[in-house]
């Protein structure tokens, strides 16, 4: 493993991986990207933007692309996983036979995935044959469009191996883009995917024409949900409090930019699943397959995280959403903190 992280390669060419790799170019590393489709790769290759995920962003002139996994991935001394965490399985199994020995995995999925039930690190770790404690997870307030502007942002870098982290952080650390390091995994992971099944109750709050205070309600009780999900599986309940929990829960619920809030808003004016998916370019937002995945996790765990439930039930069974919000208020009394 290099302290010293100059090549990088990024596998996946959407808004938060161009991103990403825009972070990584002005941070004065050199990185080639991997898009699927030919066209993408050539106007960031020749053009030096990505005007099919973020138009309006120029490029550095350190990043190529190609669409070609092999090329993409020779002699890249970290490898940037970005692609959305229900197909990094069948992505990863593809390319596993490309990656450079002694590169490190950054992962910037945020999910669980559905069936194994798995963070993404143990995935990635499954199908390469490495330690999940080896892969550095990138999560946080990450709005692609905000970072790409140069717009101040911080994130987190999590790994159990600190060395590896810290060679990631050098390597994206910029004039505007602030990098910690954490080692607390598990937490920072299930901080990533949970907060995207509560961007879209947000979502739909705001689609009923609901207020601030039932906004601060959910946000709060859903970082409550994470924090219990997250103690249960052995995280460090201060994760929760930092930028991958209530970091990153905050930006992803309240901002128009955010693909999990947008998405619930349209569920909440009425739109079916199939409606706000085309309104959305064909694609459908991370927490709604995570609230599922994310759902099942808790049962098995004995862990109560209703607005998860509710969320699935709007998604996946057809409920309506004020249906769906009468149920949380009708819930029996609690203590706060029970």
């Amino acid at each position: 493993m290099r302290a010293d992280v100059q090549r990088v390669t990024v596998l996946g060419a959407g808004s938060w991986g161009t991103a990403f790799a825009k972070v990584l170019g002005d941070a004065g590393r050199d990185v080639t990207m991997w898009a699927r489709r030919e066209q993408v790769a050539e106007d960031i290759r020749d053009r030096h933007t990505n005007s099919a995920y973020l138009p309006g962003v120029t490029l550095p002139e350190n990043i190529t692309a190609t669409s070609d996994p092999a090329e993409a991935t020779k002699s890249a001394e970290a490898v940037v996983l970005a692609v959305p965490s229900q197909s990094l399985r069948a992505n990863l199994t593809a390319w596993r036979g490309l990656l450079p020995k002694d590169a490190i995995l950054v992962s910037l999925a945020k999910g669980v995935e559905l069936g194994t039930l798995k963070r993404m690190s143990e995935v990635i770790g499954e199908i390469v044959g490495i330690a999940a404690d080896d892969v550095v997870v990138v999560t946080g307030p990450n709005l692609a469009k905000e970072i790409a502007a140069g717009q101040p942002s911080a994130s987190v870098l999590a790994c159990a191996d600190h060395e590896r982290a810290v060679a990631i952080q050098r390597a994206c650390a910029n004039s505007y883009f602030r990098p910690y390091t954490n080692t607390d995994v598990v937490g920072c992971e299930l901080g990533g995917a949970c907060k995207n099944v509560i961007a879209l109750s947000t979502g739909m709050a705001a689609g009923l024409g609901l207020g601030t205070n039932t906004m601060a309600t959910l946000i709060t009780r859903g970082l409550a949900e994470m924090a219990r999900l997250g103690a249960k599986l052995g995280a460090d309940p201060l994760t929760f409090a930092g930028l991958a929990g209530v970091g990153d829960l905050v930006a992803t619920c309240s901002s128009p930019l955010s693909r999990n809030r947008t998405f619930g808003e349209r569920l909440g004016r009425g739109e079916t699943l199939e409606q706000a998916q085309a309104a959305a370019g064909g694609q459908v937002a991370e927490g709604v397959m995570s609230c599922s995945s994310i759902r099942a996790l808790a049962r098995s765990l004995g862990v109560d995280m209703p607005i998860t439930d509710a969320m699935h039930r709007v998604c996946h069974e057809g409920v309506d959403p004020r249906q769906a919000g009468a149920e949380l208020l009708g819930r029996s009394q609690k203590h706060e903190w029970s």
